[in-house]
């Protein structure tokens, strides 16, 4: 398992794309956040990296697809999938570790934002950032990001087109997150299965722990989306 992660973030790390991707995830950030006049923390007003964490899962929606997309379509696309059945290794371990090396790409993506972090401490003229509810934001943030890798990580099993499975990916973390949130504000569903609906939704969830509050329940669901979405994966490839 440990030698299927090496190899796929390596495989990663090797080209120029992932460095890019990298870049161009914190880049939009630091251009949103301190650039911007719109959504700019300096003109905020307060010590807060509200902005922030409304803004990155919006980007993840991309980042996490660019780097999900090739984990199993070039396998399929170049053969080397036929090398891996015949290594003495089990579809869920192989799974699991695809899942692993990408989910520690987007953590080394998100690492540097810990910058803005202190940032906004040292330019804060009052008791500063409110620590627990930043901390409550990035645990949010790094169960969003695991969940968006379980979904690219299915949808790259998918297809051996690696372009196609970045577009369904994308859709489908897109759908997970906010798409039942704008299903439930139809009329039809007013004021009878609204907050069902809009409970099935990540946004829901990530927006709860946003607000330094780490609810079991909240923590559960995110755990429970990863392990389906790694579950069908899993059964795909086995399949396969």
């Amino acid at each position: 398992m440990w030698s299927i992660c090496n190899k796929e973030f390596r495989q990663f790390f090797g080209s120029l794309t992932g460095l890019v991707a990298i870049i161009i995830f914190l880049l939009l950030n630091g251009l949103f956040l301190f650039v911007f006049p719109d959504s700019s923390i300096l003109e905020y007003g307060y010590a807060s990296l509200e902005k922030f964490f409304e803004l990155a899962p919006w980007i993840l929606l991309f980042l996490v697809p660019a780097v999900t997309m090739r984990s199993w379509s070039d396998e399929f696309r170049t053969g080397t999938f036929e090398i891996l059945k015949t290594r003495p290794v089990t579809p869920g371990n192989l799974v699991f570790g695809k899942f692993l090396g990408a989910f520690f790409i987007v953590l080394i993506a998100l690492l540097p934002t810990i910058v803005y972090a202190f940032s906004v401490q040292a330019l804060s003229m009052d008791r500063g950032i409110d620590t627990g509810a930043t901390t409550g934001s990035y645990i949010g943030l790094v169960l969003l990001a695991a969940s968006f890798t379980a979904i690219g990580t299915w949808c790259s099993s998918l297809t051996s087109n690696s372009v196609v499975a970045f577009l369904v990916s994308a859709f489908v973390c897109f759908v997970m997150y906010t798409g039942f949130t704008a299903i439930s504000k139809l009329p039809a569903f007013q004021g009878n299965a609204d907050y069902f609906l809009e409970m099935i939704g990540i946004d829901f969830h990530y927006s709860r722990i946003s607000k330094g509050v780490v609810d079991s329940r909240d923590i559960i669901y995110f755990g429970s989306v990863i392990a389906f979405f790694l579950l069908i994966t899993n059964r795909k490839i086995a399949v396969r």
